[in-house]
């Protein structure tokens, strides 16, 4: 429609505008989009087969809808993206404040302009992008914020008495009248204010300070909940849970490659950084295992989640760790390697939740065990399981032993030191020296590049002492592979003689 042409209600009448409910609206597009087989959500990764069909669902019911999951599951971005579904413009009379349908107009204000002005009412175009509210719940959060209150400044300029429904402040709920309106974290609500919401869900009543107003408001309501508020901050109260028609759980990504996906078009990578910093897709993976860690981690609380924006924040701190180095060493571009996964601790220590254990052991060394377990992972999935060479007679029906001359080259008392920012022509030369190395890669990995091969050749390293087959020692800004029994043999010699010296 032409919304430029029409300013009046009379003009309005004659176009053959027939208004509709915000929810037969979003139905009515959402059909238009699954005929032309059009994507709904786009960017919401994981969720093709699970939450995005029973969202759909919903709007096809016309349901309010609560979104039930743990933190970083893509709630919000769900409830922002529905905006998309409503018509561009729809017609509002002008200067309400609650959105008047100029055929069916609510606010005493629009009633008493269509009475006085009839056909030559003004009528203005509302965007869809200004049709959304949205509300972070919490414990502050008062009727008046979300319903309404007496204005007494209203009162004042328009020479009013408190009796008069014109001096009535409108809340943030009727103002979104014919749109969407989102309560985050709907638990943290005072149950006091939720018992506020029932009417305006099941007969779109409103009550404000004892005015009789009947507005039966037309809202598409959208509500977000962690499952671990019910038990540490509030709950929702039974008859608002019942009065939601439909509660949708979200989750996290199911698999390593949605997992993958999410972070890259999530993470903001600064453009000094793209095309310089090259971040192999190993290194990638290694990032996304964190957090499959530390979702099954003793020491992680999973009633509190973990985060993709652990991930993200990750990817973001490893490319710039990689960036650091290259600017010290003045080198034009580099490869991310597994030393400068020590740059990504930061990003994991504020997103975890520890229980009891956890808190014991610090978080710092909580994130270096997700940081080792994920090492070890995805090193069985590149290279052959270390494990299964320990016994004789399985390295017999294994065959030879592939790290036989590394680990040998370390038991003769040689040790590698890898400086966090070390230069490539250094980090290659250090790696080199390894005996037996660099001909595991080839044998492996033929066709890898030589950037790749120098980090195959560090990820060994790593994934050996994973596997406890050497020591490695990380100190502030230093990485050391050293024989895993010279390093016992010193740590027990050092016991005996710090005890020898507690002796005399």
């Amino acid at each position: 429609m032409d919304t430029t042409s029409i300013s009046t209600l009379g003009q309005l009448k004659k176009s053959g505008y027939k208004p509709k409910t915000v929810k037969e609206e979003i139905r009515q597009n959402l059909v238009n989009k699954l005929k032309r087989k059009e994507t709904t959500f786009p960017g919401i990764i994981g969720y093709e087969d699970t939450v995005i069909p029973d969202t759909e669902r919903a709007i096809l019911s016309r349901h309010n809808i609560l979104f039930l999951g743990l933190r970083g599951q893509a709630k919000t971005r769900m409830a922002r993206q529905m905006v998309d579904l409503l018509d561009e413009y729809i017609p509002v009379v002008a200067g309400s404040e609650v959105n008047d349908d100029p055929f069916n107009p609510l606010s005493r204000y629009a009633r008493d302009l269509i009475a006085e002005m009839g056909d030559k009412t003004p009528i203005t175009w509302l965007h869809r992008t200004a049709r959304y509210g949205e509300k972070l719940a919490t414990p502050d959060v008062s009727v008046a914020d979300l319903v309404g209150d007496i204005d007494p400044i209203k009162a004042a300029n328009l020479k009013l008495s408190y009796a008069d429904e014109r001096v009535i402040h409108f809340g943030i709920i009727p103002r979104s009248n014919r749109g969407i309106f989102v309560i985050n974290e709907l638990p943290d609500l005072q149950a006091r204010i939720q018992v506020s919401l029932f009417n305006i869900l099941q007969e779109g009543d409103i009550q404000i300070r004892g005015f009789k107003v009947r507005m039966p408001l037309d809202i598409l309501f959208v509500f977000t909940a962690n499952p671990e508020d019910y038990t540490n901050r509030g709950a929702i109260v039974t008859p608002l849970k019942d009065r939601i028609e439909s509660q949708i759980i979200t989750h996290y990504p199911k698999n390593m490659e949605n997992s993958l996906l999410i972070t890259e078009q999530e993470a903001d990578i600064h453009e000094d950084q793209t095309g310089k910093i090259h971040i192999a897709d190993m290194v990638k993976r290694l990032i996304e295992q964190v957090a499959f860690e530390a979702r099954n981690s003793e020491y992680v609380d999973k009633k509190s989640g973990v985060s993709a924006r652990l991930t993200i924040a990750a990817y973001e701190n490893a490319v710039s760790a990689g960036e650091r180095r290259a600017i010290l060493n003045k080198e034009k571009e580099t490869y991310v390697r597994i030393a400068d996964l020590q740059g990504i601790i930061p990003a994991i220590t504020g997103k975890i939740e520890l229980v009891y254990e956890g808190e014991q052991e610090g978080p710092l060394q909580v994130a270096l065990n997700l940081l080792d377990k994920s090492m070890r992972t995805l090193f069985a999935q590149y290279f052959p399981n270390p494990d299964s060479f320990k016994k004789r007679k399985q390295a017999a029906a294994a065959g030879e032993n592939p790290y036989r001359a590394v680990i040998q080259w370390f038991d003769k008392g040689n040790a590698v030191q890898l400086l966090q920012d070390v230069s490539d022509k250094q980090y290659e030369s250090v790696l080199q020296k390894v005996d037996g190395l660099k001909e595991l890669i080839k044998t492996r990995f033929p066709h890898a590049n030589p950037k790749e091969s120098l980090l195959l050749m560090e990820f060994v390293l790593h994934g050996l002492a994973a596997y406890s087959l050497i020591s490695k020692k990380v100190i502030e800004n230093e990485t050391r592979f050293s024989d895993l029994l010279g390093t016992m043999m010193n740590f027990n010699m050092g016991n005996e003689e710090a005890e020898e010296e507690d002796a005399f």
